[in-house]
């Protein structure tokens, strides 16, 4: 893996409690080669001045001091065409499901592609909730003991970034056919269907199809629905023109 390949790979911790995983975490991703670190509405702000984050950080203090950090998920998602919650906990609704070595291989495809990826984790309590996956193209999940499948931090970082490491090694572009490039690089980014739902929920709401005090679970179908469709930035145009309709007959 190349320094060109590591900077399409935005590692995103959210809503993270303890600076000694901050640090932890960057460690693991400066070990394996990577560098771009976002912390969204971490627990501690400024948590990469933290000691116990410096400490645990062992020598990757860069690493820590490039990290961003905000209290917006989709401004660190915006632009990414892939966007991988990762998470164990099964849903009723969301993005699609894929299991770690499927996701390995999606990263692949985008970054030979010279695609954008976003690796979203989410609290170490609660891991990711709805509102988080609502931002990601796929949830994705490590393959561990289904009787304890629980990762801390730190050690889910380390694994996808030795793993990820193996794969971008291995990356040859010309073996993806033209055609699946061309297409990979229209994909919207989540930031944008986001944006998209939030106009065709005014545009419903406007029309009277949706009850604003009783929306019962149209919206995170709809979301469902859009996340397995993988949007074209030309569709999201369509959709929001049809929003637009929908607004102009309130």
């Amino acid at each position: 893996m190349n320094t060109e390949q590591s900077q399409y790979l935005r590692w995103v911790l959210v809503e993270t409690s303890h600076p000694g995983n901050v640090g932890s975490a960057a460690r693991a991703l400066k070990t394996m080669g990577f560098s771009d670190l976002r912390l969204i509405n971490p627990k501690i702000k400024q948590v990469t001045k933290e000691s116990e984050a410096i400490a645990l950080a062992s020598g990757a203090g860069d690493i820590l001091e490039s990290a961003q950090e905000s209290d917006s998920l989709a401004s660190a998602v915006e632009g990414c065409s892939l966007v991988l919650g990762l998470t164990s906990r099964d849903r009723e609704f969301g993005p699609p499901a894929l299991n770690w070595e499927t996701a390995r291989a999606l990263i692949q495809e985008t970054v030979a592609d010279q695609g954008k990826v976003a690796l979203i984790f989410g609290p170490e309590r609660t891991g990711l909730d709805n509102e988080h996956l609502a931002l990601c193209t796929h949830r994705v999940w490590l393959e561990a003991n289904p009787a304890y499948p629980s990762l801390n931090l730190a050690q889910a970082i380390m694994v996808c970034a030795y793993t990820l490491r193996e794969s971008l090694n291995s990356i040859s572009k010309t073996e993806l056919p033209f055609a699946i490039r061309e297409e990979m690089a229209d994909f919207a980014d989540p930031a944008a269907v986001a944006a998209m739902l939030e106009h065709w929920q005014a545009g419903l709401e406007a029309i009277g199809y949706l009850d604003p005090a009783n929306p019962k679970k149209l919206m995170p179908r709809l979301q469902a629905l859009f996340a397995r469709s993988r949007l074209h930035k030309e569709e999201i145009d369509l959709l929001r023109g049809i929003a637009k309709q929908m607004l102009l007959r309130k």
